[in-house]
């Protein structure tokens, strides 16, 4: 099992008393409640935070993208990603992901991934997301393009990556007289592309296809429902003619480690509260704008997804469900090794850092796992499990 360290970068100094006067963190919350002097001071402490994953030897370090929220203030992942391919020495740097639907030139995420894997030396792992349905009111792009918007995006940046240019890409959403970037991507034939998602069905077997065996990941779902999520990705490759190997899944999932499992929980409570019932805060239709998905995929995730997160406000609620790990080193890592016997996923993407969680506990958290679980998570690497899609 490969661990990676997956940073959001809230905006940890929110107040909380928003939601006396506001029905959302996305989009709509005024920006007044940004303070200037306190950005500047997060954005130093997270990059330090994922500096120091690095160097206790995770895997990986994880960033991503959202837009006009308090909930990540990462509008760019590439220019934090910049930064960490020159501060960082070993750990993969992946950008978890860029939303293709929402960008006019897909050649400019081209060309900058392919900055960041030469930046890097090869240490890119490139992930593209449709984005979640606030994005697009955020950026003003009709959901119910979504999809071909996004495959299309997808083709044209891997042309750019693998043919010699100059040539010419003339589709439906985009149309380039000359496709010829410099420089192209250090890796051959191209960065390794994970797909992060809800767990729409379209995405599945889309990710799973043979002429592309895709790292799938599945993002805040329940237990029950990552399991749904991968069980379709295996059947999905297995349709596709091959067997899905466990490098092609991976889990996300907050962790919390503290001394004990009483001291982890009460240390960890009102920050992953906090996360659930106000970072995550937003109406229902943010969440899913008309024709954002197909309306198989929709009622799915309401009525497997949604409604299991509105009934889960509590710590405790969230652990019950699968969707937190918190504890002793010894009881996260046997839980989490538990996950990957029953998930089959050989790529944890842990979340350490959420919501409120202060610099102090942040860094306990990521060298009590460094410590205490990751060492016994290569262990279950060795085991070298696989999950059927029959199992």
């Amino acid at each position: 099992m490969k661990t990676f360290f997956f940073h959001l970068m809230p905006y940890a100094d929110l107040d909380l008393s928003y939601v006396e006067q506001h029905n959302s963190a996305w989009v709509t919350l005024p920006n007044s409640y940004f303070d200037r002097q306190k950005g500047f001071a997060l954005y130093d402490r997270y990059l330090g935070e994922l500096e120091l994953a690095d160097q206790l030897g995770f895997d990986g370090i994880c960033v991503n993208e959202h837009h006009q929220t308090a909930y990540g203030i990462m509008p760019a992942p590439n220019v934090i990603a910049g930064a960490l391919a020159r501060s960082t020495k070993n750990a993969k740097i992946a950008v978890l992901g860029r939303a293709l639907p929402l960008v006019n030139n897909p050649v400019n995420i081209a060309e900058e991934f392919a900055m960041l894997d030469q930046m890097s030396g090869g240490r890119l792992i490139t992930g593209f997301v449709r984005g979640i349905g606030s994005e697009y009111f955020a950026s003003s792009i009709n959901p119910t393009l979504s999809h071909e918007r996004y495959y299309e995006a997808h083709e044209l940046i891997l042309k750019a990556w693998t043919q010699t240019g100059p040539f010419r890409y003339h589709g439906r959403h985009f149309q380039f007289e000359y496709v010829n970037i410099w420089p192209r991507p250090f890796q051959e034939p191209h960065p390794p592309v994970w797909v992060p998602s809800q767990g729409s069905m379209e995405t599945i077997v889309w990710a799973a296809a043979s002429e592309r065996r895709y790292t799938y990941l599945q993002t805040f779902s329940p237990l029950k429902n990552a399991k749904k999520a991968f069980d379709a990705y295996r059947t999905a490759a297995q349709d596709s003619g091959y067997e899905a190997d466990a490098s092609q899944i991976g889990w996300a999932v907050p962790i919390y480690v503290g001394e004990t499992d009483e001291g982890a929980r009460e240390e960890l409570r009102p920050h992953i509260e906090n996360f659930f019932n106000r970072f995550l805060r937003f109406p229902f239709e943010m969440r899913f704008p008309p024709g954002y998905s197909s309306i198989a995929s929709t009622k799915s995730l309401i009525e497997s997804k949604v409604l299991a997160r509105a009934n889960a406000t509590s710590l405790e609620a969230l652990m019950e469900l699968g969707m937190v790990v918190c504890g002793s080193a010894a009881t996260v890592r046997d839980r989490l090794n538990y996950l990957q016997d029953e998930l089959g996923f050989g790529n944890l993407i842990a979340m350490l850092q959420v919501a409120t969680l202060p610099a102090d506990l942040t860094e306990k958290n990521l060298r009590l796992f460094a410590s205490g679980v990751m060492p016994h998570l290569n262990g279950a690497r060795e085991r070298g499990h696989k999950v059927s899609a029959a199992e």
